[in-house]
């Protein structure tokens, strides 16, 4: 469907940067680690990663020095900084640096998680991946409407890619009907509109898009739960 987004993970306390990675991969991303300030510097500059989760507090080099360097060597990078220090000069000073968001410790798994997708989604990796949605062998072009599988073109309403997109934006999960409602098409309220409109979508964009319609393999459903769109991995 699309590549998953690499984060690196900059933080000297272990057990802090062993649950972060465990967190991330669960929540489908890549993930490498470093435990010193030299070390989080030089796999930054590497070009490797969609972005760069970084403690401030680090032995050898603090985040501070890091972030600049980054910087220096690439303003598109982004970072978020992780520390303890929350008043309003360090964080400040953080942000001067170029740092794109700043969360202070201790902080919850799931406002991490969307500071993350926020940030990514601003950056260059996450306009691309907005921009073309891969279904296998199928790419999907967003922007223009249409599909390729091969020699097949395919075309799409915007509505369409309107659903791909925002299944794709919350893929670790399915999504229920209602919120589809909410979302995609706009209601304000949707207790009255008959979901069924939801499952029409659905099977025209299965005929579009699955090897077998019949058998879903993309786009598929979860008994009470709604619509997921699944990746190739």
């Amino acid at each position: 469907m699309k590549k998953r987004n690499r984060i690196l993970v900059v933080e000297d306390e272990e057990a802090i940067r062993t649950g972060l990675a465990d967190v991330l991969v669960y929540h489908g991303y890549e993930v490498d680690q470093a435990a010193t300030g030299p070390d989080g510097l030089r796999k930054a500059l590497s070009g490797k990663f969609d972005l760069v989760l970084l403690d401030i507090m680090l032995p050898g080099m603090d985040g501070y020095a890091i972030c600049n360097a980054i910087r220096e060597n690439d303003r598109r990078q982004p970072v978020i900084m992780l520390t303890a220090k929350t008043s309003d000069e360090e964080i400040i000073n953080g942000l001067k640096l170029g740092a794109d968001d700043y969360v202070g410790k201790p902080f919850s798994v799931q406002q991490l998680l969307l500071r993350i997708e926020a940030v990514l989604r601003r950056s260059p990796a996450g306009e691309e991946q907005q921009r073309t949605l891969w279904l296998g062998e199928l790419s999907i072009d967003t922007e223009n409407l249409s599909g390729r599988r091969g020699d097949e073109t395919l075309t799409f309403t915007r509505r369409e890619i309107g659903i791909l997109q925002y299944l794709a934006a919350n893929s670790t999960r399915p999504v229920p009907r209602e919120e589809l409602l909410l979302k995609v098409w706009g209601y304000a309220r949707n207790l009255d509109i008959e979901t069924r409109t939801v499952d029409i979508h659905m099977a025209k964009l299965r005929r579009k898009i699955e090897p077998d319609p019949k058998a879903p393999v993309h786009l598929v459903t979860v008994r009470g739960a709604g619509y997921r769109l699944m990746s190739d991995d």
